[in-house]
């Protein structure tokens, strides 16, 4: 069991007011908040030892870089790449997945097939769109059922000698789902594909293991795992990253430059053009180190026993509806009230200091398969309490009664 009362010490902001109220944060799924260990490994970074890294011979620059290299093979470790040099620092999962979109620009040919699945976040979407439309590559879609789970059969069917890649979220943003990833990698190899796995979803509450999935790329953003925003990573096997071009280039990614013709670093530096976010790497990586002191299965064991209890409060509300019921999924609640805008819901929990997302959450495709305009989202995090789940079902209940 978690020592929740000690954890909610960790995290600062989780003591604010909003609007007179004591802030109830279910909004953990677009951000999560920070622990105080993650903002002190920050400010002890712009306040000793900031400074451009990789390019100094003075101490300073030195100090920097060993951080950052650290917080890489933390992170190496963290999700098990057998290199570190496999693990690419970049802005965050969007960024991590138009590199690899990018990269596979000089790799794809008119007639090959790209594979995704309806359950997709925007940015698993858009940017296979645009290789499409470069190449001349077709894009299937996996469908998905009522539950919000994928249909497997059609995946098996769609699969062909013609797929080159295949790009699934770990976990669905807007219903929580947890998608057989482990099943959908093994059957693509089968035909030679490689596959991409968003992760950005999937990381507060589940503990990859790279070569265990023997997944091609894995990406996330440290935003989401108690770290900062702007920075993230990029998982890639070797062999794929080695055949990539670079996304961007610039400083730090080249070996040799002339006019006349340019040599690339190697991995990781290819794909690192430019000064990164040096605190952000460096935070992230102290974010691992807190939840992993923690622990990934006590975390997980913990919100599910959330997922649960907010699950049977809020069905207990009338004109209530839960869309994403697969039985193996995470910690987060997608619902409407019959007859009422979910914004409109959204707005008033505000007033009440609950903190939710309202909206098509990026996922716009899966909004139009339930013919809705979006949901109330919940989605809890380990320092949140049964005692909040219930400020937001009275909150949903008081919603309810002044809209009706």
């Amino acid at each position: 069991m978690l020592d929740i009362n000690k954890i909610r010490k960790d995290f600062p902001i989780l003591n604010r007011t909003v609007n007179g109220k004591p802030l109830v944060y279910f909004d953990n799924a677009a951000t999560s908040q920070t622990p105080q260990q993650v903002i002190d490994v920050i400010v002890d970074y712009y306040s000793n030892y900031n400074a451009n890294i990789h390019r100094g011979v003075h101490t300073l620059s030195q100090e920097a870089t060993d951080k950052y290299e650290d917080a890489r093979h933390i992170i190496q470790q963290h999700f098990n790449a057998e290199k570190a040099h496999e693990i690419i620092f970049t802005s965050g999962t969007t960024h991590s997945i138009n590199l690899v979109a990018n990269g596979f620009a000089s790799l794809i040919k008119k007639g090959d097939e790209l594979i995704v699945s309806a359950l997709e976040h925007h940015s698993n979407i858009v940017p296979w769109q645009m290789l499409c439309e470069k190449t001349g590559a077709t894009l299937k879609v996996i469908p998905m059922t009522l539950e919000g789970e994928l249909d497997m059969e059609a995946y098996a069917n769609l699969l062909s000698n013609k797929t080159k890649l295949v790009f699934v979220n770990h976990i669905s943003n807007a219903l929580g789902t947890i998608n057989p990833i482990k099943t959908i990698i093994d059957q693509a190899h089968k035909f030679g594909a490689a596959v991409l796995i968003d992760g950005a979803q999937a990381c507060p509450h589940i503990k990859p293991d790279v070569q265990a999935l023997n997944v091609d790329f894995y990406v996330t953003s440290a935003h989401k795992i108690c770290g900062p925003t702007g920075v993230g990573m990029l998982y890639g096997k070797e062999e794929w990253l080695t055949k990539m071009q670079p996304y961007q280039g610039g400083g730090e990614m080249i070996d040799q430059v002339t006019f006349e013709k340019t040599t690339y670093a190697g991995l990781p530096h290819k794909f690192e053009a430019g000064t990164p976010n040096i605190c952000g790497g460096i935070a992230f990586g102290a974010a691992l180190n807190y939840m992993n002191a923690i622990g990934f299965d006590k975390i997980a064991g913990y919100e599910h026993e959330l997922l649960e209890y907010g699950t049977k409060k809020l069905k207990e509300i009338e004109g209530l509806k839960i869309y994403g019921t697969s039985k193996n999924k995470t910690s987060v609640i997608s619902f409407n009230l019959e007859g009422i805008h979910p914004y409109d819901v959204g707005t008033l929990l505000d007033k009440m200091g609950i903190a939710v997302r309202t909206g098509h959450h990026c996922a716009q495709p899966i909004m139009d398969f339930y013919k809705i305009p979006g949901t109330i989202r919940a989605s809890f995090a380990f320092y949140n309490s049964k005692t909040e789940i219930d400020a937001l079902v009275a909150g949903v209940k008081k919603a309810k009664m002044m809209l009706s």
